[in-house]
């Protein structure tokens, strides 16, 4: 049987915002949102997620995280492991952000570690796929992106897929001015969900 589906309205900020000015912005958030019959996520630079969380309390707004290492410690200056995010409470943690993947090398296969390693934790991964516009000219978007999603689900359960978030965002469309089209991330979706289905099952997609 196939479960309908909360709708997920999930942001981040980037490299922005100090700690206080999060908690503002949650506390401007919070009476705005209030009703709204869908999850609220703002996953957060790492120094912010304590006061976020702490300004959050008693709303609907869930607090995660905007990336993090695969590996539990060790001598990786300055990452933040899966570990510590767990004992802070977070639930959610984007992986394979374009801009991850542009800026710090982040490959499919980092990311499918990420993945592995945000399930061993219970934490959710968002997981980020989408093409540039050099690949979308080339009409190979769809294989693109059904390979990213392929490796990210390397070794994933059924049951850990089902609750998996996975984010399209269409490089061409980021800070550029272009918009897709509702075709276009509908045509996306679409191949998104046989894919997993290919992978798994119908009610898994």
């Amino acid at each position: 049987m196939i479960m309908a589906r909360k709708k997920i309205i999930a942001g981040n900020w980037k490299m922005n915002m100090t700690p206080s000015q999060a908690v503002e912005l949650i506390n401007t958030l919070k009476p705005l949102v209030a009703n709204d019959e869908v999850d609220v996520l703002l996953c957060v630079p790492a120094i912010d997620i304590i006061p976020a969380m702490e300004a959050a309390k008693g709303s609907n707004i869930m607090i995660g995280a905007e990336n993090m290492y695969f590996e539990e410690k060790g001598a990786f200056t300055g990452e933040i492991s899966p570990a510590m995010l767990d004992d802070a409470g977070v639930k959610y943690v984007i992986i394979g952000h374009s801009e991850r993947r542009e800026y710090f090398a982040e490959t499919d296969e980092t990311v499918n570690k990420k993945v592995l390693k945000a399930f061993e934790h219970g934490i959710t991964p968002i997981i980020c796929c989408g093409e540039t516009l050099t690949q979308r000219e080339q009409g190979v978007t769809i294989d693109f992106i059904r390979q990213q999603i392929k490796i990210a689900f390397l070794n994933v359960t059924a049951a850990q897929a089902a609750t998996a978030v996975i984010a399209y965002e269409p490089i061409w469309a980021i800070g550029t001015g272009k918009v897709a089209t509702t075709e276009q991330a509908q045509e996306v979706c679409k191949a998104i969900r046989e894919c997993i289905a290919e992978i798994y099952d119908d009610a898994t997609a």
